[in-house]
């Protein structure tokens, strides 16, 4: 399958490139460095279009984001991601079309499900998002998630599918200050009750 990897540089691009190549698949990286197969800025829809005519893909990878290079993701260091998420998305879904893509990869988190009592059901993938919380800031990058899930699942003629994320920590993630305090145990932990936190190594 030939894949169209936007944000292949970050952190999860990388890792993701490597998956994709050792399940034997072509991979073109999408970004705006140097060393990127197809270079273009999400958020430049004209340049994108251009930097991908001629090109075929089966399926295009979002994973972008604006946090390299950021010790750790504040609210007021989302603004870029969160264009990203929306009108990087809509720019990326033209490309998917104008590569005869057939797939749309999304990457999202779990905390679009909200923070209330969901009850005894587990909630999957599958589900929904919760309803708009009442935190503005909050709010932006899980309306921005929303917004990207909901653009992927509705687009005519291709399969949107997203990735509903946990946490990550390890080398080079954002949240890399979660490492000491997993170290020493001093993060909490998730009342009982079947209730799981994911953390992605």
């Amino acid at each position: 399958m030939k894949v169209l990897l936007a944000g292949a540089s970050g952190v999860l691009g990388q890792r993701t490139a490597a998956a994709l190549r050792a399940a034997g698949h072509e991979v073109a990286g999408l970004g705006r460095g140097a060393g990127m197969d197809v270079r273009a800025d999400l958020l430049d829809r004209e340049g994108l279009l251009r930097a991908v005519e001629g090109r075929g893909f089966d399926a295009v990878v979002h994973a972008a984001t604006a946090l390299a290079g950021k010790a750790m993701a504040r609210h007021q260091d989302m603004a870029g991601t969160n264009r990203l998420r929306t009108e990087g998305t809509v720019n990326l879904l033209a490309a998917a079309r104008e590569t005869g893509a057939r797939r749309f990869v999304v990457e999202s988190m779990m905390f679009g499900y909200g923070y209330g009592d969901h009850g005894g059901a587990l909630i999957g993938e599958d589900d929904g998002f919760g309803p708009r919380g009442t935190n503005v800031w909050l709010e932006r990058h899980v309306g921005a998630m929303r917004t990207k899930e909901e653009l992927a699942f509705t687009a005519d003629g291709i399969e949107g599918v997203s990735l509903r994320f946990g946490l990550f920590y390890g080398e080079g993630v954002t949240d890399s200050h979660l490492v000491p305090l997993l170290r020493g145990r001093k993060l909490p932990v998730v009342a009982a009750k079947g209730r799981a936190l994911s953390w992605v190594d």
